[in-house]
């Protein structure tokens, strides 16, 4: 929750009202999932779980966006809802960025200042925007997971987790015992030659009757 709320603050600085709706609900949803984990509510652990699909798939479409993949481009006014023709705040304030003015020639005055964004920036904006998407997913996966081992806790107590280690061991003792009967044998027990051995003393005794005088 602390990542998305460093990124609510970049996002309002740049004016980005699509990304700042999208956090705002995640932070809200989030405060949901874990209330739901400790008061143990199913009810809003589901919704966290359907949510956290929403926002990975958000995050998806955010990376998509910035490295313009499937015909979207960085430079639109999609995520300002076409309202204003901000950019990140990234572009003008990204590592190492430096602002430069250069000079134009304008109508009205002989000599004029533009201002040159971006320049020698250490990491292009759009790569630290999908960046900060790329953390959200791993941690939405993280989310997600201590909170379904939080359930399963709650579920069988503070044992639960030497539970679960217990029944993997049995799962895996029951198997070998099992592979070990199936190459055990009865009669001549873990000799490969059994009926050899068997058969070995009743041929002996055949022999020597047949060489006892009538």
């Amino acid at each position: 929750m602390v990542t998305a709320l460093e990124r609510q603050v970049f996002d309002f600085l740049g004016y980005q009202w699509a990304p700042i709706l999208a956090n705002f609900t995640h932070i809200i949803v989030v405060i949901l999932g874990l209330f739901g984990t400790i008061q143990y509510r199913p009810r809003y652990i589901v919704v966290y779980a359907v949510w956290a699909a929403v926002w990975v798939t958000w995050n998806v479409f955010i990376i998509c966006f910035y490295l313009e993949v499937g015909g979207l481009s960085k430079d639109s006014e999609l995520l300002t809802f076409h309202l204003s023709g901000h950019r990140s705040w990234w572009e003008e304030h990204g590592p190492g960025c430096l602002l430069k003015e250069a000079a134009t020639a304008g109508l009205g005055a002989s000599h004029g200042q533009s201002l040159v964004v971006g320049a020698g920036c250490a990491m292009v904006h759009s790569y630290v925007e999908a960046l900060h998407s790329g953390l959200q997913i791993l941690l939405a996966e993280g989310v997600v997971c201590g909170i379904l081992g939080g359930c399963w806790v709650r579920l069988l107590g503070t044992h639960g987790l030497e539970m679960l280690l217990g029944f993997v061991y049995s799962c895996y003792v029951v198997s070998v015992l099992t592979e070990e009967e199936d190459s055990f044998d009865f009669i001549g027990g873990f000799d490969p030659f059994p009926l050899y051995h068997v058969n070995e003393k009743p041929s002996s005794l055949l022999s020597k009757q047949a060489y006892l005088p009538a």
